[in-house]
């Protein structure tokens, strides 16, 4: 597996978080573990972060692709 490759697995795979947690908030899915309840802000903070995450994945992967090393 290339690098590119897994930067471009792992940005879809963090893109594909950040949807589900999107979807969470716009249907008010509760989540409960244990006890615990999870709240929705918490879904919140986790699309961010998965943002933040698949967008330094594809930039990187576009960085890969644009540089000299690449083409070997």
């Amino acid at each position: 597996m290339t690098e590119r490759l897994y930067l471009l697995i792992s940005g879809s795979v963090f893109a594909l978080i950040g949807f589900l947690h999107l979807l969470r908030i716009i249907s008010q899915w509760s989540i409960q573990v244990g006890a615990l309840g999870i709240p929705l802000w918490l879904s919140w903070l986790a699309i961010i972060v998965a943002i933040v995450l698949s967008t330094w994945a594809f930039r990187l992967a576009r960085l890969l692709s644009s540089s000299p090393r690449a083409s070997h």
